[in-house]
C-alpha cells in the first residue's frame, strides 16, 4: 500500500524528494528510504537530479522510470486510424495516421491491418518495437456488446462490426487490447483534462459526422446491457423520420432518421447550402445566425430528452459542430433549454486541445498499465 501511494504521488506530482514523499505519505525517513530503494530495484523509480539552492546537503529527486512500460492509444474513424505511443508517465513518444486507402476495401481484417500499420508507424517514430508495449486501447464508433464480443451500432465499419474485434485486434497487434466506444473515451479525456474535471455526474454529447453521448454517473461510465448506452443518434425526435428496425442508414446523418438526421454535420452543411452553394462547411454554415438558431433549437430538443432521463449536473458539447459553433451556439442552446426540461444542467463546450478520443484512449491505457505494473513491480 505504501509503495502504491508513493508511485501515485510521483505520477500526479512529478519528481519528489524522499523527505517530501515521507511528508505526503506519513512515512518515516527510514521507511521512505527503504520504499524508494525497493521501487528503484524493481525498475519503477529512478533518480533525476537534486534540489539545490537551499541550506544543507542537496536532496535527491525521484521520479517514475519512463521505461517501466509503454502503451498505445488508437482512434478509428471512417477516414483512417490514428495511433499514439506514450511511456508510463504519459509522455508522448510517437504518433502516426494511416488512411483507410492504405488497405483495400475488400481486404479481410481491414481495420486490424490499419491499426497494426498505425501502431508500427508510431513505434518507429519512438524508436521502439512492439515488444515494449504493455497494452493498447482503441476508440471506435459503435459499442462492444459484452454478451457477444461483437461491435454494434457501427454499420459504416463492416469489416470490424462483423467480427469479434477485441480478439482480432489483439492478434494483429500482439498485445492485450481494449476496444471502447469513441465518445466514452472523449468523456474520459474531459474527466482528466477538460470541462468535466471534478464532476461525477455529466453527459458528453458528441456532435460531428456521427452523433453520440457518454453518460457518466457517480464518476463511472454507464455502458448499458448491450454496450449501447448513449446511442442518441437513434433518438426519435419531432422533425426527423424514425429509425426503424435497426436501419443501417440511421447511422448516417444524411439518411435514416432520429436525432442524427437533425444535427449531424451533413445536416448542418445542408442547412448552409440553402443559403447559397458557396456555403460548403460546417463552420461556414454556423457563421450565419439563421443556421445557428435552427441547430441550437434542434440540439436543445434532443438534449432535453437526455437530461429529463439522466438529470446530469453538467452537459459537455464536443465534436465538429459545437467546436465550429463556439460560444455563440452554446449560448443559444442554453437559452432554448428554457421550458424544455425541468433539470437545468450547466452547459459547457469541450476545452480539450487535440483529438479527445485519442486522449481518452491514452488515459485509459495508462491507467491499465499503471494498475498492472505498479501492482506487480
Amino acid at each position: 500500500m505504501n509503495d502504491r501511494a508513493a508511485l501515485d504521488l510521483l505520477v500526479s506530482q512529478g519528481p519528489l524528494t524522499r523527505t517530501r514523499i515521507g511528508e505526503l505519505t506519513g512515512l518515516s525517513k527510514p521507511t521512505a528510504s527503504q520504499l524508494l530503494a525497493r521501487l528503484a530495484a524493481a525498475g519503477l523509480v529512478r533518480t533525476t537530479g537534486s534540489v539545490t539552492g537551499r541550506p544543507g546537503p542537496s536532496a535527491q529527486l525521484y521520479e517514475i522510470n519512463p521505461a517501466a512500460a509503454q502503451v498505445a492509444a488508437l482512434s478509428v474513424d471512417g477516414l483512417g486510424v490514428t495511433a499514439a505511443v506514450a511511456d508510463i508517465t504519459g509522455r508522448l513518444l510517437g504518433e502516426e495516421w494511416v488512411s483507410t486507402e492504405a488497405v483495400g476495401t475488400q481486404a479481410p481484417h481491414r481495420t486490424a491491418q490499419l491499426a497494426a500499420r498505425a501502431v508500427d508507424g508510431a513505434l518507429a517514430k519512438a524508436g521502439l518495437g512492439r515488444d515494449r508495449l504493455h497494452c493498447a486501447v482503441i476508440g471506435t464508433p459503435g459499442a462492444l456488446d459484452p454478451r457477444t464480443g461483437r461491435l454494434r451500432y457501427a454499420p459504416h465499419l463492416p469489416g470490424l462490426a462483423s467480427h469479434a474485434p477485441q480478439e482480432e485486434l489483439a492478434e494483429a497487434l500482439g498485445m492485450p487490447v481494449t476496444v471502447e466506444n469513441d465518445v466514452n473515451l472523449a468523456a474520459v479525456a474531459e474527466q482528466y483534462d477538460g470541462a468535466a474535471q471534478g464532476v461525477d455526474d455529466f453527459v458528453l454529447v458528441w456532435v460531428d459526422e456521427g452523433i453520440g453521448a457518454a453518460l457518466v454517473l457517480g464518476g463511472r461510465l454507464l455502458r448499458g446491457a448491450t454496450g449501447g448506452a448513449g446511442e442518441i443518434g437513434y433518438l426519435p425526435l419531432p422533425g426527423a423520420p424514425l429509425a426503424r428496425g435497426g436501419d443501417r442508414s440511421a447511422a448516417r446523418a444524411d439518411a435514416g432518421g432520429g436525432f442524427q438526421r437533425l444535427v449531424g454535420a451533413p445536416s448542418v452543411r445542408a442547412l448552409g447550402r440553402e443559403l447559397g452553394p458557396e456555403v460548403r462547411t460546417v463552420a461556414g454554415a454556423l457563421a450565419h445566425d439563421a443556421v445557428r438558431a435552427v441547430v441550437a433549437r434542434r440540439l436543445a430538443t434532443g438534449l432535453a430528452a437526455v437530461v429529463a432521463v439522466v438529470d446530469p449536473g453538467l452537459v459537455v458539447l464536443s465534436g465538429a459542430v459545437p467546436q465550429a459553433g463556439g460560444e455563440a451556439l452554446r449560448a443559444l442552446v442554453e437559452a432554448e433549454f428554457t421550458g424544455l426540461a425541468l433539470p437545468r444542467p450547466v452547459l459547457r463546450l469541450s476545452r480539450l486541445d487535440g483529438n479527445p478520443i485519442l486522449l481518452g484512449a491514452l488515459r485509459t491505457a495508462l491507467a491499465q498499465a499503471r494498475e498492472a505494473v505498479f501492482r506487480t513491480g
